[in-house]
Parts: C-alpha cells; structure tokens; sequence
C-alpha cells in the first residue's frame, strides 16, 4: 500500500500561523527600536502571509477531481500561486530597497536595539524551523507551491539576518546609517528570490520538461518495464503541481493482434505507476517494423536521435 500523502493545506496553515507571530514579533521590534531594517523586515513578514494564503486557497482548488472542462486536473493553479507569490516577493524586496535607501539619506536615530536584536532572534527561530520543514515536504509531495513558499520563508531568514547584524554594527560604531544599508542589502536578496520564484513558475506554465536527472531515470524505469524484443522513443514530459505526465511510443512487434498490444503496454504503464503513483501515464502503440513509426524529425527535435536503435 502507498504511503498516505503528507497534508498540504495542514503545512499552509503552519505557514500562516508562523507569519501571524512573526509579524508580531518584527512589528514590536521595529516600535521599540526605531529601525528601518526591522520595518522592512517586518514588511516582508505581511508578504508571507499573503502568500501563505494564497498557497492555501490554490491547493484546495488543486485537490479538485479532473472533469470535463479541466481533463488533466487543476494542479497547475500551483504555478499560478507560485508565480504570484514570486511577484509578491519581488514587490516586497524592491518596496524595502527604496524605502531604506530613502531612510539612509533622511538618517535616523536608533534606540533599545537588544530588544528589537531578541524579538528579531524569536522570529527568525520560527521562520527557520517552518520554512526547513515546508522545503522538505514540497520536495517530498513534487509540489512547487510548499516548496517556494518554504523558500520565501527563508529569504525572510537571510534578511532577518542582514538586519541584525546592521544593528549590530551600528551599535558598535555609532553609525545608525548602516542599519539602512543592512536593509537595502536584505531587499536585494529578497527580489532575487522572488524573480527565481517567477522563474519557476513560467517553466511549470510552459510545460517545460522533467530535469535531466529525472528524465534519465524515466527512462531506465521505462526500459525495466519493456516487454521482450520492444523499444520505446518519442518520450515527452510536464508537471503539474504534483503530477507528473509522461507519454512515449511503444514499439512492438506488427504481427501482434491488438488485445496482445494492449496487455503489454497496460503492463508497462502499471509497473510505472507502482513506482511512482503520481505518474499519469499516455502510451501509444506502433508497429517497430514500419517506417512510419521512426519519426526521425520529430525524434531529433526532442533530442533522440539515438544512434544504434532497431529500425526497419
């Protein structure tokens, strides 16, 4: 039996809870101290939780049954919701370069920086600990959307970080500028997540194919799976959220009758969805002794042209 698939929308609430308190914790910290890096921080704190919603809402549309205006499924409102939190991320890291760069040429005093250096460690800690976890279970369950909200999460940790040691160089030298300079800093790194996020997202859209690694080990299961004496090629590859969806030629021998053509491509197409469940898998049936079944075009424009196969 297969393993029961991790609750996603369970990790989502995880995520808003964990912005709800950081929020918080940033907030007060910015209050008490007077510092622009920890205003930005905690700016990027409310992005999080926008996205964490919008990730919620996106996987309970996504867990929707195919029907007969969606045939394949609705996982690909995941490369939507990514993509808008990549937006998200990139307005909440260019918002946080013009809003420090503006404070580093105003200036500004800063004041009890311990407290706001304490409550910055507490919210770091959390987003730390959930976005670790929520990367892990994405990459676990092949959805895109829990591992870049995982990944906003810590960019929210590496800008936290620039914050604190801005203050921390700023107490020590007595230059409340660098606070500023921390946050410019930290606004950088997080636009550079957000447009790797928008990056993804556009491949997912695109259809673009399984990564190298994973098509080659495609390919191996697939071999494993042939019947004796048959080849594959043609082999095309997407995601969406979760699923996967692959289709190949399968050739077989002409002299087959189609009943016996159709066992053995059902037999192959469940000797890969028992490796891998979420696999949807379209085959189709060619005879390997006709010409027309070797596409050499096509089969070139998908870089198969392999040299070596069985051809008539």
């Amino acid at each position: 039996m297969p393993p029961k698939p991790p609750n996603l929308r369970a990790a989502m609430g995880l995520s808003m809870a964990a912005a709800l308190v950081t929020l918080a914790l940033k907030g007060a910290g910015a209050a008490a101290t007077g510092s622009v890096g920890l205003l930005a921080d905690a700016l990027e704190s409310s992005v999080n939780l926008v996205a964490a919603l919008t990730a919620y809402l996106s996987l309970r549309y996504a867990a929707r049954p195919a029907d007969a205006t969606h045939t394949f499924g609705h996982e690909k409102i995941e490369y939507f919701s990514s993509g808008v939190e990549g937006v998200l991320v990139v307005i909440a890291g260019v918002s946080t370069v013009a809003f420090c760069g503006a404070r580093l040429a105003a200036g500004g005093e800063l004041h009890r920086l311990d407290v706001g250096v304490a409550l910055t460690f507490a919210a770091t800690a959390i987003n730390l600990g959930v976005g670790l976890h929520l990367v892990r279970l994405g990459r676990r369950a092949n959805s895109l959307l829990v591992e870049a909200d995982g990944q906003h999460l810590l960019s929210d940790v590496w800008t936290s970080v620039v914050v604190v040691v801005g203050l921390g160089l700023a107490a020590l030298t007595g230059w409340s500028e660098l606070d500023a300079v921390a946050g410019v800093v930290g606004g950088g790194q997080i636009t550079l997540i957000g447009l790797r996020l928008m990056r993804r997202s556009f491949d997912g859209l695109m259809d673009r194919a399984l990564e190298p690694a994973a098509q080659a080990e495609l390919r191996e299961r697939i071999e494993a799976a042939l019947p004796p004496g048959a080849k594959f090629h043609m082999l095309r590859t997407r995601q969406a959220g979760r699923r996967v969806f692959a289709e190949f030629h399968l050739l077989l021998d002409g002299k087959l009758t189609v009943t016996e053509s159709h066992r053995r491509a059902h037999e192959v197409e469940l000797q890969l969805r028992a490796w891998r469940p979420e696999l949807a898998v379209t085959v189709h049936i060619e005879p390997i002794d006709d010409q027309t079944a070797w596409e050499t075009q096509e089969l070139e424009q998908l870089g198969e042209n392999i040299p070596g196969e069985r051809r008539p």
